[in-house]
Protein backbone atom coordinates (compact mmCIF):
# COMPACT_ATOMS: atom_id res chain seq x y z
CA UNK A 1 0.00 0.00 0.00
CA UNK A 2 1.06 3.57 -0.74
CA UNK A 3 -0.39 6.82 0.58
CA UNK A 4 -1.25 8.96 -2.44
CA UNK A 5 -3.20 12.23 -2.34
CA UNK A 6 -4.03 11.33 1.25
CA UNK A 7 -5.56 7.94 0.32
CA UNK A 8 -4.38 4.33 0.75
CA UNK A 9 -3.62 2.94 -2.68
CA UNK A 10 -3.11 -0.71 -3.65
CA UNK A 11 0.00 -0.92 -5.84
CA UNK A 12 2.63 -3.49 -6.72
CA UNK A 13 5.51 -4.35 -8.98
CA UNK A 14 4.31 -7.16 -11.21
CA UNK A 15 7.87 -7.45 -12.48
CA UNK A 16 10.73 -5.55 -10.79
CA UNK A 17 12.46 -2.61 -12.49
CA UNK A 18 15.22 -3.53 -14.93
CA UNK A 19 18.43 -1.51 -15.11
CA UNK A 20 18.73 0.26 -18.42
CA UNK A 21 15.08 -0.24 -19.38
CA UNK A 22 12.03 1.92 -18.73
CA UNK A 23 9.33 0.74 -16.38
CA UNK A 24 5.77 0.36 -17.67
CA UNK A 25 3.09 1.81 -15.39
CA UNK A 26 -0.41 0.45 -15.98
CA UNK A 27 -3.44 2.74 -15.66
CA UNK A 28 -6.68 0.77 -15.60
CA UNK A 29 -10.10 1.48 -17.09
CA UNK A 30 -13.10 3.10 -15.39
CA UNK A 31 -14.19 -0.14 -13.69
CA UNK A 32 -10.70 -1.64 -13.48
CA UNK A 33 -8.20 -2.62 -10.80
CA UNK A 34 -4.89 -4.48 -10.55
CA UNK A 35 -6.55 -7.89 -10.64
CA UNK A 36 -8.72 -7.03 -13.65
CA UNK A 37 -5.61 -6.90 -15.83
CA UNK A 38 -5.40 -10.68 -15.14
CA UNK A 39 -2.22 -12.20 -16.61
CA UNK A 40 -1.59 -9.39 -19.09
CA UNK A 41 1.00 -7.54 -16.91
CA UNK A 42 3.07 -10.73 -16.51
CA UNK A 43 2.92 -11.39 -20.25
CA UNK A 44 3.80 -7.77 -20.93
CA UNK A 45 6.88 -7.99 -18.72
CA UNK A 46 7.99 -11.23 -20.37
CA UNK A 47 7.52 -9.82 -23.89
CA UNK A 48 9.17 -6.42 -23.33
CA UNK A 49 11.77 -7.23 -20.67
CA UNK A 50 10.64 -4.15 -18.74
CA UNK A 51 9.62 -3.76 -15.14
CA UNK A 52 5.84 -3.47 -14.82
CA UNK A 53 4.05 -1.53 -12.06
CA UNK A 54 0.27 -1.59 -11.56
CA UNK A 55 -2.08 0.03 -9.09
CA UNK A 56 -5.77 0.40 -8.28
CA UNK A 57 -6.96 3.99 -8.16
CA UNK A 58 -8.80 5.43 -5.16
CA UNK A 59 -12.16 3.68 -4.89
CA UNK A 60 -11.04 0.66 -6.92
CA UNK A 61 -9.73 -2.81 -6.12
CA UNK A 62 -8.40 -2.94 -2.57
CA UNK A 63 -7.54 0.74 -2.43
CA UNK A 64 -9.30 3.00 0.04
CA UNK A 65 -13.09 3.09 -0.23
CA UNK A 66 -14.47 6.05 -2.13
CA UNK A 67 -16.08 8.66 0.11
CA UNK A 68 -18.75 10.78 -1.50
CA UNK A 69 -19.33 11.50 -5.17
CA UNK A 70 -16.67 12.18 -7.76
CA UNK A 71 -16.18 15.65 -9.17
CA UNK A 72 -16.11 16.46 -12.86
CA UNK A 73 -12.34 16.97 -12.50
CA UNK A 74 -11.65 13.51 -11.07
CA UNK A 75 -9.50 12.37 -14.01
CA UNK A 76 -7.49 15.59 -13.83
CA UNK A 77 -6.95 15.00 -10.12
CA UNK A 78 -5.67 11.51 -10.83
CA UNK A 79 -3.29 12.74 -13.53
CA UNK A 80 -2.02 15.94 -12.00
CA UNK A 81 -1.85 15.00 -8.31
CA UNK A 82 -2.25 11.28 -7.56
CA UNK A 83 -0.11 9.83 -10.35
CA UNK A 84 2.88 12.16 -9.80
CA UNK A 85 2.82 11.36 -6.08
CA UNK A 86 2.65 7.62 -6.74
CA UNK A 87 5.51 7.71 -9.24
CA UNK A 88 7.63 9.60 -6.71
CA UNK A 89 6.76 7.15 -3.92
CA UNK A 90 7.66 4.19 -6.15
CA UNK A 91 10.85 5.93 -7.39
CA UNK A 92 9.77 5.63 -11.03
CA UNK A 93 11.28 8.18 -13.41
CA UNK A 94 10.32 8.62 -17.06
CA UNK A 95 7.83 5.74 -17.23
CA UNK A 96 6.06 4.29 -20.19
CA UNK A 97 2.40 4.82 -19.30
CA UNK A 98 0.00 2.14 -20.52
CA UNK A 99 -3.52 3.43 -20.05
CA UNK A 100 -6.82 1.76 -20.86
CA UNK A 101 -9.96 3.91 -21.43
CA UNK A 102 -10.11 6.25 -18.39
CA UNK A 103 -6.50 5.27 -17.74
CA UNK A 104 -5.58 6.42 -21.25
CA UNK A 105 -7.21 9.79 -20.54
CA UNK A 106 -5.19 10.07 -17.34
CA UNK A 107 -2.01 9.27 -19.30
CA UNK A 108 -2.80 12.00 -21.84
CA UNK A 109 -3.50 14.61 -19.17
CA UNK A 110 -0.30 13.67 -17.35
CA UNK A 111 1.80 13.82 -20.52
CA UNK A 112 0.31 17.20 -21.43
CA UNK A 113 0.83 18.61 -17.95
CA UNK A 114 4.31 17.12 -17.42
CA UNK A 115 5.71 16.69 -20.96
CA UNK A 116 9.25 15.97 -19.79
CA UNK A 117 8.22 13.05 -17.60
CA UNK A 118 6.83 10.14 -19.68
CA UNK A 119 9.11 8.20 -21.98
CA UNK A 120 6.15 7.03 -24.08
CA UNK A 121 2.38 6.47 -23.99
CA UNK A 122 0.47 3.33 -24.92
CA UNK A 123 -3.23 4.14 -25.12
CA UNK A 124 -5.95 1.50 -25.34
CA UNK A 125 -9.39 2.86 -26.31
CA UNK A 126 -8.50 6.45 -25.33
CA UNK A 127 -11.06 9.23 -25.04
CA UNK A 128 -10.55 12.99 -24.96
CA UNK A 129 -14.18 14.16 -25.03
CA UNK A 130 -17.65 12.76 -24.29
CA UNK A 131 -19.69 11.19 -27.10
CA UNK A 132 -23.34 10.21 -27.06
CA UNK A 133 -22.34 6.76 -28.30
CA UNK A 134 -20.19 6.27 -25.19
CA UNK A 135 -22.97 7.43 -22.89
CA UNK A 136 -25.34 4.97 -24.53
CA UNK A 137 -22.79 2.22 -23.83
CA UNK A 138 -22.60 3.26 -20.18
CA UNK A 139 -26.39 3.14 -19.91
CA UNK A 140 -26.38 -0.38 -21.35
CA UNK A 141 -23.74 -1.39 -18.81
CA UNK A 142 -25.81 0.15 -16.01
CA UNK A 143 -28.77 -1.94 -17.09
CA UNK A 144 -26.57 -5.04 -17.16
CA UNK A 145 -25.42 -4.28 -13.63
CA UNK A 146 -29.07 -4.15 -12.52
CA UNK A 147 -30.25 -7.26 -14.37
CA UNK A 148 -27.32 -9.68 -14.68
CA UNK A 149 -24.47 -11.06 -12.57
CA UNK A 150 -22.13 -8.20 -13.52
CA UNK A 151 -22.06 -6.99 -9.92
CA UNK A 152 -21.02 -10.42 -8.67
CA UNK A 153 -18.26 -10.59 -11.27
CA UNK A 154 -16.97 -7.13 -10.34
CA UNK A 155 -16.93 -8.21 -6.68
CA UNK A 156 -14.02 -10.52 -7.53
CA UNK A 157 -11.92 -7.45 -8.26
CA UNK A 158 -13.24 -4.70 -5.97
CA UNK A 159 -13.67 -4.57 -2.22
CA UNK A 160 -16.74 -2.30 -2.65
CA UNK A 161 -18.11 -3.11 -6.13
CA UNK A 162 -21.41 -1.24 -5.73
CA UNK A 163 -19.58 1.95 -4.75
CA UNK A 164 -17.09 1.57 -7.59
CA UNK A 165 -19.78 0.99 -10.20
CA UNK A 166 -22.06 3.73 -8.94
CA UNK A 167 -19.28 6.33 -8.92
CA UNK A 168 -18.25 5.44 -12.48
CA UNK A 169 -21.65 5.61 -14.10
CA UNK A 170 -22.90 8.56 -12.05
CA UNK A 171 -20.12 10.93 -13.06
CA UNK A 172 -20.14 9.92 -16.73
CA UNK A 173 -23.92 10.33 -16.95
CA UNK A 174 -23.93 13.57 -14.95
CA UNK A 175 -25.03 16.42 -17.29
CA UNK A 176 -22.12 18.53 -16.00
CA UNK A 177 -19.67 15.96 -17.38
CA UNK A 178 -21.00 16.30 -20.94
CA UNK A 179 -18.60 19.19 -21.58
CA UNK A 180 -15.53 17.30 -20.30
CA UNK A 181 -12.74 17.70 -22.85
CA UNK A 182 -8.95 17.27 -22.60
CA UNK A 183 -7.94 18.12 -26.18
CA UNK A 184 -6.09 21.21 -24.92
CA UNK A 185 -3.51 18.91 -23.30
CA UNK A 186 -2.59 17.22 -26.57
CA UNK A 187 -0.48 19.99 -28.06
CA UNK A 188 2.07 19.74 -25.23
CA UNK A 189 2.73 16.00 -25.61
CA UNK A 190 6.21 15.28 -26.97
CA UNK A 191 6.85 11.59 -26.28
CA UNK A 192 6.15 8.68 -28.67
CA UNK A 193 2.51 7.55 -28.63
CA UNK A 194 0.90 4.25 -29.64
CA UNK A 195 -2.89 4.04 -29.78
CA UNK A 196 -4.71 0.68 -29.83
CA UNK A 197 -8.35 0.60 -30.81
CA UNK A 198 -10.86 -2.20 -31.29
CA UNK A 199 -13.11 -1.70 -34.30
CA UNK A 200 -16.09 -3.05 -32.33
CA UNK A 201 -15.55 -0.89 -29.24
CA UNK A 202 -18.92 -0.64 -27.50
CA UNK A 203 -18.08 2.85 -26.21
CA UNK A 204 -16.95 4.40 -29.51
CA UNK A 205 -13.41 5.16 -30.59
CA UNK A 206 -12.91 6.33 -34.19
CA UNK A 207 -13.59 10.01 -33.49
CA UNK A 208 -11.40 9.90 -30.40
CA UNK A 209 -8.48 8.37 -32.28
CA UNK A 210 -8.84 10.93 -35.06
CA UNK A 211 -8.89 13.83 -32.61
CA UNK A 212 -5.71 12.65 -30.90
CA UNK A 213 -3.91 11.80 -34.15
CA UNK A 214 -4.65 15.27 -35.55
CA UNK A 215 -2.65 16.90 -32.73
CA UNK A 216 -0.16 14.27 -31.54
CA UNK A 217 2.41 12.42 -33.61
CA UNK A 218 1.32 8.85 -33.03
CA UNK A 219 0.99 5.31 -34.32
CA UNK A 220 -2.33 3.47 -34.43
CA UNK A 221 -3.08 -0.24 -34.19
CA UNK A 222 -6.67 -0.93 -35.26
CA UNK A 223 -7.96 -4.42 -34.53
CA UNK A 224 -10.80 -6.37 -36.14
CA UNK A 225 -13.07 -8.55 -33.99
CA UNK A 226 -12.07 -6.47 -30.97
CA UNK A 227 -14.10 -4.49 -28.45
CA UNK A 228 -13.25 -2.00 -25.71
CA UNK A 229 -10.47 -4.13 -24.18
CA UNK A 230 -7.90 -5.04 -26.85
CA UNK A 231 -5.54 -6.63 -24.33
CA UNK A 232 -8.27 -9.19 -23.54
CA UNK A 233 -9.78 -9.60 -27.01
CA UNK A 234 -6.57 -9.70 -29.05
CA UNK A 235 -3.73 -10.21 -26.55
CA UNK A 236 -1.11 -11.60 -28.92
CA UNK A 237 -1.54 -8.82 -31.47
CA UNK A 238 -1.42 -6.23 -28.70
CA UNK A 239 1.66 -7.72 -27.05
CA UNK A 240 3.52 -8.01 -30.34
CA UNK A 241 2.82 -4.38 -31.26
CA UNK A 242 3.66 -3.07 -27.80
CA UNK A 243 6.96 -4.97 -27.73
CA UNK A 244 8.01 -3.40 -31.05
CA UNK A 245 6.84 0.03 -29.94
CA UNK A 246 8.69 -0.15 -26.62
CA UNK A 247 11.93 -1.15 -28.36
CA UNK A 248 11.57 1.77 -30.76
CA UNK A 249 10.46 4.27 -28.12
CA UNK A 250 13.59 3.56 -26.08
CA UNK A 251 15.74 4.79 -28.95
CA UNK A 252 13.47 7.71 -29.90
CA UNK A 253 13.13 9.15 -26.42
CA UNK A 254 15.40 11.96 -25.35
CA UNK A 255 15.23 10.86 -21.69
Amino acid sequence: MYIVDGKRIEAQWIAPPVTGKPSIVMLHEGLGSISMWRDFPDRLAARTGCGVFAYSRYGHGNSERLAGKRGVDYLHREAEVALPELLAEAAIEHPILLGHSDGASIALIYAGKYPDSPRALILEAPHVFVEDFALDGIRRTRLAYQTTDLGRRLARHHAWPDDTFRAWQEIWLDPRFRSWNIEAYLDSIRCPVLMIQGENDEYGGAHQIAAIASRVQSEVLSLDACGHSPHRDQPEAVLDRIARFVATARTQSAH
